[in-house]
């Protein structure tokens, strides 16, 4: 029988070349997280936006979405650091499953985005 839409949540992609994880619902495409890898030691992802398409909104998408890159974050054993507003909101509220990144390596992100405009 066939899953019903929604039921399962938003198919997630990572495409890390173009730095976006793309979430989708029945093949369309609902959702992104645009992040960057911030290298050195430690390395970790930082998310830049999240932004949830024109008829998929309240429907769980974005946090979705923050909640699998922290898993992907996770997996690869480095840090979140999000400079997203919703990103930022949503690890608040999940603390259990969003870490705090350190202070430090949260100003390095910033400078990083700062000299890389087109990021925003």
């Amino acid at each position: 029988m066939a899953e019903q839409s929604g039921q399962a949540g938003p198919d997630i992609r990572d495409d890390r070349a173009a730095g976006k994880l793309l979430a989708y619902v029945d093949g369309e495409a609902a959702g992104v997280i645009v992040y960057f890898v911030l290298d050195g030691a430690p390395a970790a992802l930082v998310a830049v936006h999240t932004v949830v398409e024109e008829g998929h909104e309240g429907k769980g998408i974005g946090g979705a979405l923050v909640k699998e890159f922290y898993s992907m974050a996770a997996r690869e054993g480095v840090p979140v650091v999000p400079l997203c507003p919703y990103a930022a909101k949503w690890a608040s509220r999940h603390p259990d499953e969003a870490p705090e990144a350190p202070a430090e390596l949260v100003e390095r992100a910033k400078k990083e985005l700062a000299a890389r405009p087109e990021l925003y």
